[in-house]
């Protein structure tokens, strides 16, 4: 071939390529927009869920949400409502207490940059949430445990007060007597306050309170307050919390996992579900335990699971509170 020729068909093959080049650009631009335009359609939120029949404190936190506050401060405050109820026996004040009789509470938070806060093992401090935020935001720890964490609680204008009710020191009294230690499922003796919001930008946050199993072993610690198991946000896929067996669920990094599941194109109801189900697979005895997970995902989309029937979420969007049981592994 001539060399006049060989560059007129290279040139022409340029051009073709080129223009080829330009119109797999147009097609991409076309789809992201046509991606775009689809989940703004299918957005769903701003939405909030929680573990429990909580709807005042969902209440609270969608409150937050239409008053323009962050998912953050919204979960604050949804939670703080629960853990300021003398009346509920597993988180803030009125908690059942280990089997000293010390009430110990966990919390922590997940905003959507993947920061983290807890408090392990506080005593005297009615709300947890508040001071895990606080040990996220104002110090260089992400955890605060025991005295450490009460004493920084109190040096932020916390009070000191006594957390354990006179409902809650006679049902240790009645324990005394027999002494015997067994998680009863969904009774109030090892569940959780998990929340999980999402404002109208989209942007999500968490946070799990809890006083723990009751009559446990002084120093014990759950799930409720360890990132990846009982709390884990990833404002570019989703969150899930936990409630139930800590235990279990730290053996799992349930949270965590739940949210790898929908990275990978899993929707909330069905990470949730292989959640349980590696639980369930791993343990002889899940008969004897309830794990229950909540997810939601980055379009709004929210899901729950639950080894056994008899947990419930609640759920806040559109203007409307509602609770309702989820799937479930096993019926009792």
């Amino acid at each position: 071939m001539k060399r006049r020729k060989f560059i007129q068909n290279a040139a022409l093959g340029s051009v073709g390529a080129t223009l080829g080049a330009t119109l797999v650009a147009c097609a991409d631009t076309d789809k992201k927009t046509a991606i775009a335009l689809e989940d703004q359609t299918d957005k769903q939120y701003p939405v909030v869920i929680a573990t429990w029949d909580v709807k005042n404190a969902t209440a609270a936190a969608w409150q937050s949400l239409q008053e323009g506050k962050s998912a953050l401060q919204a979960v604050i405050d949804g939670c703080g409502v629960e853990e300021a109820n003398a009346e509920g026996q597993s988180v803030g004040i009125g908690g059942l207490p280990d089997r000293e009789g010390r009430v110990t509470l966990d919390a922590c938070v997940m905003n959507e940059h993947g920061n983290y806060g807890a408090v392990l093992c506080m005593e005297n401090i009615k709300h947890p949430i508040a001071v895990a935020k606080m040990v996220m935001e104002d110090t260089p720890h992400v955890i605060l445990a025991g005295v450490g964490a009460e004493e920084f609680a109190v040096s932020q204008g916390f009070e000191r007060e006594n957390l354990l009710t006179e409902a809650s020191r006679s049902g240790w009294e009645n324990w005394k007597k027999t002494a015997q230690y067994k998680p009863i499922i969904n009774i109030e003796n090892h569940d959780t306050i998990g929340m999980l919001a999402m404002d109208k930008d989209g942007t999500i946050s968490g946070g799990c309170t809890t006083s723990g199993l009751a009559f446990k072993m002084a120093g014990r610690v759950g799930d409720s307050a360890v990132i990846g198991s009982g709390l884990f946000v990833d404002n570019e896929v989703g969150a899930c919390t936990a409630t139930g067996l800590g235990e279990e669920v730290l053996k799992t990094v349930g949270s965590y996992l739940v949210v790898e599941l929908m990275r990978q194109g899993k929707t909330p109801d069905e990470a949730c579900k292989e959640a349980v189900m590696r639980i369930v697979n791993k343990s002889k005895n899940y008969k004897d335990f309830q794990v229950g997970y909540i997810a939601m995902n980055k379009k709004g989309e929210t899901g729950a699971y639950s080894i056994h029937n008899g947990f419930v979420a609640t759920t806040f969007r559109s203007g409307e509170n509602t609770t309702e049981t989820p799937g479930f592994y096993n019926t009792l």
